[in-house]
This record gives structure tokens, sequence and C-alpha cells, in this order.
């Protein structure tokens, strides 16, 4: 098949549709971030990449820390009007589906409606042009127990994430498989 070459760019998706939590139980906010993943295992690491001039930039920065809040179709128009209004004019967490609750590891808050919340501390800020990137420990993760079986099993499949490609939002689909099922033994 023949391939038409576009300038780099950032043509890498599904990305994560991650609410970020940030400041206090006080003073909060909440972004929407995209560009968010797991950068190491040992210690377990993460990264959030926020533009300079973004009012959760400024909180982050000086308060070392924040929360990543997976997201739901239930959360998607929060996660949608988070991403696309600045919390400069308005306190996010007063919009109605979302409640701040309080981290059990940080000051910042995390959002209760979200069935897993990644507790992260700042370790480094890496400048890279538009955005900098939040180079973070994760130093708690929180789980919904609904989401756990009797035998302590995370069934992530029943929350209902959301991912979003190219502009677009969608709902994650049906499992194709499990890691190493390609050399697993029948």
């Amino acid at each position: 098949m023949a391939k038409h070459i576009w300038k780099a760019g950032t043509m890498l998706y599904p990305l994560p549709v991650a609410m970020v939590s940030c400041g206090t139980m006080e003073k909060s906010n909440i972004m929407t971030a995209a560009w968010t993943g797991i950068i190491n295992s040992d210690p377990p690491m993460t990264y959030i990449s926020v533009r300079p001039e973004r009012y959760s930039y400024g909180i982050i920065k000086e308060a070392g820390e924040f929360v990543i809040n997976l997201t739901t179709e239930r959360l998607l128009w929060n996660a949608d009007f988070c991403g696309v209004k600045t919390g400069r004019d308005r306190r996010k967490f007063s919009l109605p589906g979302l409640t701040a609750v309080k981290a059990s590891q940080l000051d910042a808050p995390m959002i209760a409606e979200s069935p897993v919340n990644l507790e992260c501390v700042v370790d480094k800020i890496m400048p890279l042009g538009s955005h900098d990137m939040f180079v973070s420990k994760i130093v708690a993760v929180n789980v919904n127990e609904d989401l756990l079986d009797a035998k302590g099993v995370l069934h992530l499949e029943k929350a209902a994430l959301i991912v979003t490609s190219h502009g677009s939002y969608y709902a994650l689909g049906r499992r194709l498989g499990t890691f190493g099922y390609s050399v697993k033994k029948k």
C-alpha cells in the first residue's frame, strides 16, 4: 500500500483522557491531559506535559504534586469542559458530577467519580518547547472497590474508560487478547 508523507507531528493515537487535579482541597483545579503515560516500572513513574501558560502549570510547579484521574464515559462531558475552559475563571470541582476527595498521600484532591486515581509527586520538570514535561513518581494508586473481585483482582474493563484519537472520544471496546497470548502454551 502506498504511503503519503505528512510533516512530522503528534500522530500517536489513541491517547488517554486523563483529568489531572491539582492544588489543595480549598483551592483546586482540574485540567484534562492526553499527553501522559507510564515511563518507568520501578519506581513507578509517569508524566504529564503542560503548556507553561496554562493555569494548572503554576499550581503543579509550586505544589510539586498532582493526581491523574482516569476518565470514564460518565465523566466525558466534565473531561471535555475541563480541557477547554480555564480554572482562572471558575472552580471546576463545582461542576455537577465532580466531587473533590482527599488523596491518601498528597494535598491535591482526587476526583471521587474517577475509578482510578494516581497520586503523583514531581521529580523533575523538563522544558521541551511548547510544553514542559512533569516527570513524576506515582506514590499511591486508589481503585474503586467495585472493580475488585473477591480475590482482589482488578477488573478495569468494568470502568468504561475512554480514549481520544485525532480529536474524537471513544469508549474502549472488546478485549482482543491478553499480554503474552501469542506465546502462551495451550
